[in-house]
């Protein structure tokens, strides 16, 4: 089925995009959502118009989350967890404890499901990505380390994040 995006979906396009997209996808999400309409030729016709009053409204919504951007890009974020002798955790640093820890560490309301990532179950160092809209993407660093050991966080990320919030 081809659909017309109103709206920008994650993994799909912007809006104004015409996609070629599974039946049941469009006719019980993107359709039922407003996210789309058929791309009939009439709708075709609005394409252009959709596409221009998109790109303002992302302009816009893209300057207020900037703010939020430059406050968590480059952030370190610490987890003790239970490990076995292998690294694997007992349990799992999920996508929730992340959120609560960005919102403990820099007060920042970020919702789970703009993290992006599975849950993390070995001990290492992790790139995470928070999707605050398509096009900002900011990249924290996440430690996982057996309980009692002491990290060293590196001071260098955290003071270059505050110096360009700050900024």
């Amino acid at each position: 089925m081809k659909v017309l995006l109103l709206k920008d979906v994650y993994k799909l396009g912007r809006a104004g995009d015409v996609k070629k997209v599974a039946d049941g996808y469009g006719r019980n999400y993107l359709l039922p959502h407003g996210m789309a309409v058929l791309a009939t030729p009439e709708a075709m016709n609005m394409a252009g118009r959709i596409r221009e009053k998109a790109a303002v409204q992302r302009s816009i919504v893209n300057k207020e989350m900037d703010v939020i951007a430059k406050q968590i890009e480059g952030m370190v974020i610490a987890f003790p967890a239970r490990a076995s002798e292998t690294g694997k955790l007992y349990g799992s640093i999920t996508t929730q404890m992340i959120v609560d820890a960005i919102k403990a560490k820099k007060g920042v309301e970020v919702s789970r499901r703009q993290i992006d990532t599975q849950p993390l179950r070995m001990l290492g160092e992790y790139k995470v990505h928070v999707r605050l809209t398509v096009d900002l993407i900011p990249e924290i660093k996440v430690i996982v380390h057996r309980e009692g050991e002491t990290v060293v966080l590196p001071a260098k990320a955290e003071e270059k994040a505050e110096a360009a919030a700050e900024a």
